[in-house]
């Protein structure tokens, strides 16, 4: 389990397979069937074995009746970001970890195009062990769900952490804008993310991130550890904190799916204006371009643990 720069979760993949280039062609029939029986040798169990449900298979679940019989219109797996965009034009992103791209020129080895095809059939990536496919499957589930609500909460983020001076708080992904003032609230702060050098009292390597977690009160998640599957050891290893935040425009602003995990708030965005998204997406843009075209949106889930 490792953490990447910028909130994202890391670690190099290395694929040992060749691209396929313009003169290997494969038919669509036979790279659907591909796909169908990746899927399914990903998310099986041992036969006579029954494992918990991991949260993406829950988030698939809990949207698929709503994706059944939608169309996607546009898909654009951008360098910082990627993004799906319904035919009703709900529009949806999550983070591309272009570090853990695999096949040469050919990042994503699913089933083309993807523009026009059933919503639940991109729903289904979000079980993929590959990232970039797993992070068009968020982004379908993010079009899905992320709208407006009337439980939002309003305000900074740090208001509705409810972090005290006897808050020792676990960050796992560097959300820069928030370090200021965790310190000035908190009685310690740790970072993890994926470090090429020596650490320090504050920025801790990623795989020392669930012994942390299980001796802190306060765990701030980065969302994008959805996409490699790292979220249900980190939501395991921080089931005694008081507060567990899930955090970044790749988080899916689904509260049901989520109950009983231990996650109290979920912070998010909506996009308000979904050209503007595709096209920084498309120019290797983030949430710094998203600007006005998106909205930071949080949920309150439950209550907190005393």
């Amino acid at each position: 389990m490792v953490t990447g720069r910028g909130g994202g979760v890391g670690g190099r993949a290395v694929d040992g397979g060749e691209d396929v280039g313009e003169a290997g062609m494969v038919t669509r029939r036979q790279e659907d069937e591909v796909l169908r029986m990746e899927l399914t040798s990903r998310t099986s169990w041992p036969s006579g074995r029954k494992g918990p449900e991991r949260i993406a298979a829950r988030l698939r679940g809990h949207l698929s009746e709503e994706a059944r019989g939608g169309r996607v219109q546009d898909v654009r797996i951008g360098l910082g970001y990627t993004a799906v965009r319904l035919a009703d034009g709900r529009t949806g992103v999550a983070y591309t970890f272009r570090d853990l791209a695999r096949g040469g020129c050919s990042v994503f080895r699913g089933a083309r195009p993807l523009a026009g095809r059933p919503a639940d059939e991109l729903l289904a990536f979000l079980e993929s062990s590959d990232a970039i496919e797993a992070a068009v499957g968020l982004a379908c589930a993010n079009a899905l769900a992320n709208r407006e609500g009337v439980s939002e909460l309003h305000g900074d983020i740090l208001e509705h952490l409810g972090v005290t001076p006897e808050d020792d708080v676990a960050m796992i992904g560097n959300f820069a804008p928030l370090l200021e003032g965790l310190r000035r609230q908190a009685r310690s702060l740790t970072v993890f993310e994926r470090l090429d050098g020596p650490g320090s009292r504050e920025l801790r390597a990623d795989h020392e991130a669930p012994g942390v977690l299980a001796h802190s009160s306060v765990a701030l998640i980065t969302a994008t550890s959805l996409l490699n599957g790292t979220l249900d050891t980190l939501l395991a290893a921080a089931r005694s904190c008081r507060t567990v935040a899930l955090l970044g425009a790749s988080t899916p602003l689904v509260p049901h799916v989520f109950e009983g995990t231990g996650v109290t708030l979920l912070s998010g965005v909506v996009v308000h204006q979904p050209d503007a998204v595709l096209q920084v997406v498309s120019e290797g843009g983030g949430m710094r371009q998203f600007g006005p075209s998106i909205r930071k949106v949080s949920l309150r889930l439950g209550r907190e643990r005393a």
